[in-house]
C-alpha cells in the first residue's frame, strides 16, 4: 500500500438490504460471494412462493367474507353498519 496514493484491491462484493424498516449494507468476502448469491437465489424463490401463498389466501378471504352464498337472497340495497358504542358492546343494528 503507498500511503501517499492509496489504490483500491478490488473487487468487493457487498450486500445490502433492509432488516426491520433498516437499511444493512456489509461486504462479503470474495470466497463467500458465490454462496452468498445461491442463498439470495433459494430466498428470491421462497419470497415468490410467499407471495402466492398471501395472495391466495387474499383470494380466499374475499370469497368466504365478501362474495355472496350460493342461493342466499341477494340484498336489494347495501346496508351501513353501524359502529359500536363500546370495543365489547354490540352493534345494534
Amino acid at each position: 500500500m503507498d500511503p501517499k496514493n492509496p489504490q483500491r484491491h478490488g473487487p468487493y462484493y457487498k450486500l445490502a438490504y433492509v432488516h426491520r424498516g433498516k437499511p444493512v449494507c456489509r461486504f462479503v468476502r470474495a470466497d463467500c460471494a458465490t454462496e452468498v448469491q445461491r442463498r439470495l437465489a433459494n430466498y428470491k424463490v421462497f419470497r415468490e412462493i410467499i407471495d402466492a401463498w398471501i395472495a391466495l389466501a387474499i383470494q380466499r378471504g374475499t370469497l368466504d367474507w365478501f362474495s355472496p352464498r350460493p342461493g342466499s337472497p341477494t340484498p336489494q340495497r347495501s346496508r351501513r353498519i353501524a359502529p359500536a358504542k363500546h370495543p365489547l358492546e354490540p352493534s345494534a343494528s
